[in-house]
């Protein structure tokens, strides 16, 4: 078959290569200029496998009133009211009780684990260093009620598959030395010696290149995505401002992009963007090993190779990018204040990046087909990416070949026909 992935971030790419892994012939189309140069740009850089926990819960919904008041410095509301936010907002509270919560998290896990099977599986198989290190994460807990939550959340995720541990900040420190370096206060901290760190946009870029050595894959950048040519709710082809790519089938990896493209076909994403920030420094005196979040501030920190990420912040803003710059600085000095050895802060010019994370009102990405058949979707990962990327381009790799198999006749089935690939 022929598929078009729409997108070049860090999911678009692993879709790209499970499918071509399955045999298909791929073409991978971005209006970007070059590969992962938007959420895979500047994210966190952790593969945070056993902290993919939904935002949607009854602990944020007791936040609620502080984040609309403007308390919390972490998170900003300031979006423009419409029907799609109204909606949004609405599902969202509704996928906040203590059921539900655990439902999406479960989900999330299970997703999370089979992704790093997958990583570890490929990473033997490519050419160049993303700066991946097994580095272990602690996640830092401010109060004796934190801790207590934490202990539970511990033990669901210990029944499926996750190694996490509640430690004293005393502990924390005997793990990871760079934290007697970080004033706090902090009561402890949640440690997961399995979650990993890597430059996302390093491993696209790497994987893409793989692909174009190894496979049939064809890769069009700076190429505008016009619409979505449907026929009698079948997928025909992708219209560009290139020409038209003819497709057998189309996966949609848009992030925050996905709901104009797909609103005219009728199909509703309930995406929003959460924006997020991050800067690029060089270490410090007191760089951690291990991935670090700080849970109260909403902001974590990674050693990639000979640099440090510090990434954070959920702002509900629309696409407003007028406070970008602010926002950036806010985050450098908070990080400056509660890890100052961590990073060279006063290091000029830093890498700074801000993007619009696609967040789901339940926290699950949108992995599947449509109503469209042929069309399939995999999008709305929030701040997790990175770190579900390999496992969500399995799955709807897999998803891809049920749905033609299961409606071709036996004769035909794995014998597929392909459209043109070529752009006109």
């Amino acid at each position: 078959m022929q598929i078009a992935v729409l997108g070049a971030g860090v999911v678009g790419v692993t879709t790209a290569y499970y499918l071509a892994e399955a045999g298909h012939d791929v073409t991978i189309v971005d209006r970007e200029t070059e590969i992962a140069r938007s959420c895979s740009l500047g994210n966190g850089a952790q593969l945070s496998y056993s902290y993919v926990d939904a935002m949607a819960s009854p602990a944020f919904l007791a936040k609620m009133p502080g984040l609309l008041a403007g308390i919390d410095r972490a998170i900003r509301v300031r979006p423009p009211v419409n029907m799609d936010l109204v909606r949004w907002g609405l599902s969202f509270l509704w996928q906040c009780s203590s059921d539900k919560a655990t439902r999406n998290t479960i989900a999330n896990l299970a997703l999370a684990q089979r992704s790093k099977q997958l990583l570890d599986e490929l990473r033997p198989k490519l050419n160049g260093d993303f700066g991946f290190k097994a580095a272990g994460k602690l996640v830092l807990l401010r109060s004796e009620r934190e801790m207590a939550h934490a202990r539970e959340t511990c033990k669901l995720k210990a029944e499926y598959g996750n190694r996490v541990d509640v430690v004293s900040m005393e502990e924390a420190i005997s793990i990871e030395p760079g934290l007697a370096h970080m004033p706090g206060p902090y009561a402890g901290a949640v440690s997961s010696p399995g979650d990993d760190v890597g430059d996302s946009r390093a491993f696209a870029e790497i994987l893409a290149q793989h692909l174009q050595d190894t496979t049939t894959c064809k890769i069009f950048l700076n190429t505008e995505i016009d619409k979505l040519l449907v026929e009698k709710d079948k997928l025909k082809a992708v219209s560009t401002d290139q020409g038209i790519l003819d497709a057998d089938a189309v996966v949609v990896c848009l992030g925050t992009w996905s709901p104009a493209l797909l609103k005219p076909l009728g199909i509703n994403t309930s995406i929003y963007p959460a924006r997020g920030y991050s800067v690029t420094l060089p270490p410090g005196p007191h760089v951690p090993s291990a991935s670090i979040t700080d849970l109260g501030c909403r902001f974590v920190m990674s050693r990639i190779g000979e640099k440090v990420r510090v990434a954070g912040f959920a702002d509900f803003v629309g696409s407003d990018i007028s406070r970008d710059a602010g926002r950036i600085q806010e985050l450098l000095e908070i990080a400056k204040a509660k890890a100052p050895g961590a990073a060279d802060f006063a290091a000029t010019p830093n890498h700074s990046w801000a993007g619009s994370r696609p967040l789901t009102p339940n926290g699950q990405p949108i992995i599947g087909p449509t109503s469209v058949r042929g069309l399939f979707l995999n999008t709305g990962h929030g701040s997790f990416g990175w770190t579900l990327a390999c496992a969500s381009g399995e799955k709807v790799s897999s998803l891809i070949a049920e749905q033609f198999v299961a409606t071709e006749p036996q004769h035909h089935r794995k014998q597929y026909p392909s459209a043109s690939p070529s752009l006109t």
